[in-house]
């Protein structure tokens, strides 16, 4: 179980990257400019979908050209918009809206995203749930309960929690993979505590030597640091998180 604060300082208010900065996280591929000519176009959290929404099959596409300057620094303002929301919970749900999709357009690099998300050993890393958006982003709000995810980058491993304090919690625990910029899961087994009480444990069956894939529940990264990351999920909802710590259960 995690706890309910977000891993932010107040020095981390300010913009987690410059454009130039941001720039320099690009791979060489990207700044060359010959390269614009080679790339084809580009392609809710309802992860429990079959299928993925439209929106998300775009993205599934080869990436378009780089992000120029002017776009670098809206990210990093966009950023700014994200972390004061998730410090305070205070900034209006449209400019959350506005921030999410200036940074869901901007295609950055995602090779560091993983390791960024996940950590380098186990358990990994927890985050926060702190705003969900349907569709296009033209609706969204703050999360109403503390709901935080750990993804395992070296046990690939998954998590997802519900946490209401002393009522209870209810947790899903399962595998992962990833692969450029998606991370996709299946659940193995799913714990449930009420009050004071042992956990529950149940099993969820299926073949646990196959590798998730797209046909499984899954995210596309758009962006992570070492304080918010910013994801769709495979029925096409947009959600951000920030970092929290781990608690005993």
């Amino acid at each position: 179980m995690a706890s309910s604060t977000c891993l932010l300082h107040s020095s981390t208010l300010a913009p987690a990257f410059s454009p130039r900065e941001l720039r320099r996280r690009l791979p060489p591929t990207q700044l060359d400019p010959r390269s614009i000519h080679r790339r084809a176009p580009g392609v809710s959290l309802a992860a429990s979908s079959s299928a993925a929404s439209p929106e998300v099959e775009k993205e599934a596409s080869p990436s378009p050209a780089p992000p120029n300057e002017s776009a670098l620094s809206a990210v990093a303002e966009s950023v700014k918009v994200l972390k004061a929301a998730a410090k305070t919970r205070q900034v209006p749900a449209l400019e959350v809206l506005a921030a999410l999709a200036t940074i869901k357009k901007a295609k950055l690099d995602t090779s560091a995203f993983f390791e960024t998300l996940g950590g380098t050993e186990s358990p990994g890393r927890t985050w926060m749930l702190i705003f969900t958006a349907k569709g296009k982003l033209e609706k969204g709000s703050y999360f109403p309960v503390t709901a935080v995810q750990r993804f395992d980058a070296a046990g690939q491993r998954i998590e997802n929690g519900v946490y209401l304090g002393p009522v209870g919690s209810l947790t899903f625990e399962g595998r992962l993979s990833w692969k450029k910029k998606m991370l996709a899961f299946v659940f193995e087994r799913v714990r449930v505590k009420v009050g004071p009480l042992g956990p529950l444990e149940i099993g969820l069956g299926g073949d646990a030597s196959r590798e998730p894939s797209t046909k499984d529940p899954f995210f596309l990264w758009f962006y992570v640091d070492e304080e918010i990351a910013v994801a769709q999920g495979k029925g096409g909802g947009t959600a951000f998180w920030c970092r929290c710590k781990r608690v005993p259960a």
